[in-house]
Parts: C-alpha cells; structure tokens; sequence
C-alpha cells in the first residue's frame, strides 16, 4: 500500500509540473501582413463586394481596431515601424526607395534622403522575441534589405524565405523550389502552416507577409471566376483584385484552421493588418491616375496619402479565451505598438528607444480598457508622384491627438484640422474656425519633431522641366 501511495504521490507532482510547465508557456504568435489592402476592402468592414468569410470569422472570434494606422502612407516606412518600434525620423525609413524615382525638381522642396534599408544598428523585433526564447519565422515581403546583412535570417529570424514583385513565377531570397505555376499566396501560406507544424510543441513567432494584393493585380483564374458578373459596389469592382482578397482570406482560413486542429488556439495570438490604405479614392482629390483598384470610402484618399484613406488600415485580433470574441475598439493604435506589445506577450527584455506602447491590455479586456494615450505622428517629408505634373503626396506632417487630427503641408505652411469622430472622411476642414486647436497641435507636431530630430526638406527654385533621374513605374501601380 505504501509503494502505491508513494506512486500516487509522485504522479500527483509529475501532473501537477506539467500543468505548471503547460501554464508557464509563452504564447505563440502568428502575425498575417497584407500589402496595400484598404480599411474597406473586407467585409468585416463594411464590403459588400469582396468576400472575406475567414478574417470575417477572425473579427468574429476576437477584436477589431476601427481606429488602427499604419506609421506610414506605403509600404516602405510602415514594415520598419513594425520591424522596429520607432517612427521613421529615428529610422531614417520614410518611403520607398531613392528620391529620384519622382521629378522632385519641379517642386519648391528637396526631399529628405531615404534610407532603404532597416539600419543594422537596430534590434529587430524578430531578434528581440527570439531572445525571449521564441523560434522565429518570416515567410514573404520583407522589404528592409534583400542583401544577406539585412535579410530576416540576419535580423532574428530562424527561418525565412522572401519574396515580392511577382504572384506567379516568384523568385524567392533564399531559392526554394515550388511547383511552376503557382501562386505565392498559397506558396507563403503552405510554408506557415508547415512551421506551425513543426514548431507546435515550443513558443514560435510566425510572420506571414503577403505580397498581394499589391501590384501586378493578378490572381488564380478560378477565383477570378467567382467574381465576374458581380455587381460593383460602394467603388469595389474589379473581379482580379477581389480574387486577390479572396486568396488572402483563404490563407487566413489555413492558418486559423492548422492552429485549431493542433489545438493550439488558447495558446496563440493572430493579428491581421495592412500596410496602407488602398489604391483608390484619388479622382475624388483631382488626381490623375491610372486605373483605381478599390475605394476606401468613406475615408478620404489612398495609398501615398496622409489622408485617413492612406494610413487607416483593418486591425484584427483573435487569441481564444484571452481575447473576448466580437468585440470591437475605437482606441486609436498605431505600428509603432505591436513591438511593445508583443514584447509584453513574450515577457521579453526591452532594448533602446520604442516609440509605441502597448495594447495588450485592451486586447484581453475585449476593448473596455480605454487608457488615455499621447499623440500619434506622421512625418513625410518627400513626395511621391501619380501621372505627369499630378502628385499623391507632397512633403507633410500629421498628428492624431483624441478625435482630432490636423495635417501640416510643408510646401505652403498650411494646416487642415479635423474632428475625425464626427468626420472620418475629412470633408470639413475647421482649422479656421478653431484656429486655438490648430495653433496647439501644430505646436505639438513642430515640438515633437524637434525631440525626436526629423530631418525636413529644404527650400530650393523649383525647375518646371527636371525630369526624374531614376526609373520608376509611378501611379497608382508604385509604391
């Protein structure tokens, strides 16, 4: 009887130090980027054209930010914010590309030089969740550095496959074979699954960075199919760009279903985003362009715009029983605060400056926590072109501070001022009639910029006849 009480003994301790170890795991986190996706462009938030069932799903069983943004107006700026914690005056990392690719000489400013590269002097969110004892993974875009010193494999990432610029017949950075004619949506999401996979039993940290539904617009002919004959609605109408979505949301349903049949679902966060606005909403600015892809009204603007239309994006989460399902939050957050955030995930250490904070706690309340937050800013001091002689954007600043927004053009001296509760679409410029609020925050953006040393574009006699000097597609096609 003693021996067998001694066995009783010693099961009861090795179940009771299994259910510790299983209670003191770190959570996984899966982290799905889209590229170029609008606020509008699911049906979640508000489509009544594309159907998105899976992120709809994802919403359903977790949270959805109506307020969330992206740190830049394109791709470029917004992935180093995510990668880093810091807004673009400390990365350097501010659009796409060298200021050539526009004819920037034909305008009263010198834009400030771009860094096109994630400075190796930074510690890369991959590299900070490994050191808290996650294995690390990024399957797609990338976009800080394809050479090998700045590639995701030398910036905290255990595995990594990068690709970008083609749908089919995609190069990858490493070369990894893939059966010809696929598609890189499915190709990205079949290595995801398979990490999930192989790493289910120890906290991983999974990056799937979709190079859709970004430009060339093509998709697989049978969803392409599903489409034709649909109706347009609300501006959404293009049969290819909505089977782009529809592959992107059958991705999420892989990576969602992969995470519950391993039965990991409590103990895995995903979180849903885009990197900017979508390519839409410029005729109604007076712009030029080629042909406009989708709409994000009601928001103003798209892509390249610091217009609502440029930086609001969806931000949807989904952790079963951490996160209350079906809710929703107005609480603005921003990229700079997933690095905080996920740190406090990982309980992990915290290294030099991070701009962001976290929203974890909004998260597990199900949106209820409310605290009250600083500023959210936005520095683009250069421009980006449409068609000849027509600009998407041209050097400004913006701060988001409560319900109110107010926006700097850097060429005149001239403010908008927004009540973005009572004006999402920003139709209603009040800057003269509450000429004391804009004062206020236009003082809150200079001094803010002055702290944190953004560089600014300089003043210069504009030559009406300079061409750009360096090949780039331009339109709503470019970055």
């Amino acid at each position: 009887m003693r021996s067998l009480g001694l066995l009783a003994a010693a099961s009861a301790l090795a179940g009771a130090a299994a259910a510790g170890a299983a209670e003191a795991r770190k959570p996984n986190v899966v982290f799905i980027l889209a590229d170029d996706l609008g606020y509008t462009d699911l049906a979640c938030q508000g489509s009544r054209f594309y159907r998105t069932p899976n992120v709809d799903r994802m919403a359903a069983e977790g949270l959805r930010f109506t307020d969330g943004y992206s740190c830049g107006p394109n791709c470029q700026p917004t992935r180093a914010a995510l990668m880093s914690g810091q807004y673009g005056p400390r990365t350097g990392v501010y659009t796409v590309g060298s200021i050539e690719r526009f004819a920037w000489r034909t305008r009263p400013l010198r834009p400030v030089d771009n860094v096109g590269k994630l400075p190796l002097d930074i510690r890369a969110l991959g590299q900070a969740l490994r050191d808290a004892g996650y294995v690390t993974g990024h399957f797609g875009k990338w976009h800080l550095g394809q050479d090998e010193a700045h590639h995701p494999l030398k910036r905290g990432f255990d595995e990594a496959i990068v690709s970008m610029g083609k749908h089919f017949d995609f190069d990858t950075i490493p070369e990894v074979d893939h059966p010809e004619g696929q598609y890189l949506a499915d190709f990205l999401t079949d290595k995801a699954v398979d990490f999930i996979a192989r790493h289910k039993d120890r906290p991983f940290y999974l990056q799937l960075h979709h190079y859709a539904v970004h430009a060339p617009h093509e998709a697989k002919p049978e969803m392409v199919a599903r489409f034709v004959g649909t109706r347009p609605e609300g501006g959404h109408h293009d049969p290819t760009y909505a089977a782009m979505i529809a592959s992107v949301d059958e991705s999420v349903g892989r990576v969602l279903k992969a995470i519950d049949d391993m039965g990991l679902g409590d103990d895995t966060l995903v979180i849903f985003t885009s990197d900017n606005g979508g390519v839409g909403g410029y005729s109604r600015e007076g712009i030029k362009v080629g042909k406009e892809i989708t709409d994000n009204a009601p928001l103003r603007g798209g892509k390249g715009m610091l217009y609502e239309g440029g930086i609001r994006v969806p931000y949807i989460f989904r952790w079963t029983g951490k996160i209350p399902a079906g809710r929703t939050s107005d609480r603005p957050i921003n990229s700079v605060d997933l690095y905080p955030t996920l740190l406090e995930v990982a309980d992990g250490r915290s290294e030099g400056t991070l701009d962001g904070s976290s929203y974890l706690r909004i998260l597990t309340s199900g949106g209820e926590w409310k605290p009250d937050r600083g500023p959210i800013y936005w520095h683009f001091p250069g421009y980006l072109g449409a068609s000849k002689g027509q600009w998407r954007a041209t050097p400004a600043g913006a701060i988001r501070d409560g319900d109110w927004k107010l926006i700097e053009w850097f060429e005149t001296g001239k403010v908008e001022l927004y009540h973005l509760r009572d004006d999402p679409g920003e139709r209603n410029d009040l800057a003269a009639d509450q000429p004391g609020r804009a004062v206020e925050l236009r003082a809150a953006l200079v001094a803010w910029r002055e702290a944190i040393n953004a560089p600014m574009p300089t003043p210069r006699a504009p030559d009406p006849d300079a061409p750009a000097r360096k090949a780039g597609k331009g339109g709503d096609d470019d970055e």
